[in-house]
């Protein structure tokens, strides 16, 4: 497991470097692309990412973890590689796609190492590693950005490329041992669970479009808006991040024993889209610290609850194709959230879609007050 956690936080750190900093910063001033462009960069990624997830959940429950990460991550280091020569938008979008497809595997597999015993404290743990790496990405990306361009591509390169060849240490065997099970049956067993999982569709789907129509417009939000340069930006996201990760283990363990998960997401969502709202009044940069720090809090209340809540609806025997089930539904709003994003703020601006964005994170918090006690496990 801690191989596996190293090179997820390898993964995502260039993950966040590559989506939150260097495509909308590099992207931006250097190879002058605009927001909606960046935006369908951005959604190509997740729509491989996303598409690929049911198929790779497939793929595990046959054949061994270092197979398939190996080739997902060969892949992605290709995708990186492309980024270096890409001269026009059509190959930075085939760039940011075939990332996407490499980085699958990963998360998938970490998911299905964690077991039921404790399971939103090791959600925690997991999620932990997954948003240091995701965190520190663009922050480190931010400050390199203003030296050098190159180095900053040339360090992304060199930690796809460890990462991959860590994969290469990963036992060669598959995830578990498990009587295999025709692909119509396991889906007919998966048709009844996401039967029982219709009441919690709305918030799977719009709090990840909330969250990807921030991605291609934060830098510029930052700076045209509140007036924040690329170092400023850093500390922001630093206060996020921070907050978020110490955050993150102390909630799975009172979820763990509070066991309802309800208002651990009707607080959660609430508070992180009046806090999301407060950023458009455009106010100074310590109160900005104070919100990002805030929204960390927020964000680390709902992931354990929310991940510890899905993994009630996995067959334990088919957690492979579960877990893709599950990231696939949950990454339809991964896929529209930046072309959203994108477009409206070529069409209107950035604020706007701040806006947008707490308006749908203020509604799942509501529908969860409202529909909560109706929803097994809340």
């Amino acid at each position: 497991m801690l191989l596996l956690a190293l090179i997820l936080l390898l993964v995502d750190f260039v993950r966040g470097a590559l989506l939150i900093s260097f495509l909308p910063i590099y992207g931006e001033k250097v190879l002058g692309l605009s927001l909606d462009v960046i935006g369908i960069a951005i959604t190509a990624h997740y729509l491989t990412d996303t598409a690929l997830k049911l198929a790779i959940g497939y793929l595990l429950d046959r054949f061994s973890v270092r197979f398939v990460v190996h080739t997902g991550l060969l892949i992605s280091l290709c995708g990186v590689v492309l980024l270096g020569s890409a001269i026009a938008p059509w190959l930075v979008i085939t760039a940011s796609a075939l990332y996407g497809i490499g980085v699958s595997p990963i998360w998938i597999v970490c998911l299905m190492k964690v077991t039921d015993e404790r399971r939103a404290t090791k959600m925690g743990f997991l999620y932990t590693i997954w948003f240091v790496g995701l965190g520190a990405g663009p922050i480190v990306c931010n400050w390199l950005l203003d030296t050098s361009a190159r180095f900053t591509y040339f360090l992304l390169v060199a930690l796809s490329l460890a990462a991959w060849a860590l994969s290469l240490l990963i036992t060669n065997r598959t995830v578990q041992t498990v009587r295999t099970v025709p692909l119509r049956s396991q889906l007919a067993i998966l048709g009844d669970k996401l039967r029982q999982l219709r009441p919690l569709l709305p918030g799977m789907i719009l709090q990840t479009t909330g969250a990807a129509m921030l991605v291609p417009i934060l830098p510029s939000f930052a700076e045209k808006q509140l007036g924040i340069g690329s170092s400023q930006y850093s500390f922001l996201l630093m206060a996020g991040g921070l907050c978020t990760v110490a955050g993150l283990m102390p909630m799975g363990r009172l979820s763990d024993r509070v066991g309802g998960k309800k208002w651990f997401l009707v607080a959660g969502f609430g508070l992180f889209a009046l806090t999301l709202y407060a950023l458009t009044a455009q106010p100074p940069v310590w109160a900005c610290l104070a919100l990002a720090a805030v929204l960390g809090c927020s964000y680390a209340a709902v992931l354990p609850a929310w991940n510890a809540l899905l993994a009630a609806y996995i067959p334990p025997q088919q957690q492979g194709l579960g877990w893709g089930l599950m990231s696939t539904i949950e990454g339809i709003g991964v896929m529209v959230g930046p072309v959203l994003g994108g477009v409206l703020a070529s069409l209107h601006g950035e604020t706007p879609v701040v806006v947008v964005s707490a308006i749908l994170f203020g509604l799942i918090g509501l529908f969860y007050f409202v529909f909560g006690q109706r929803m097994d496990g809340l």
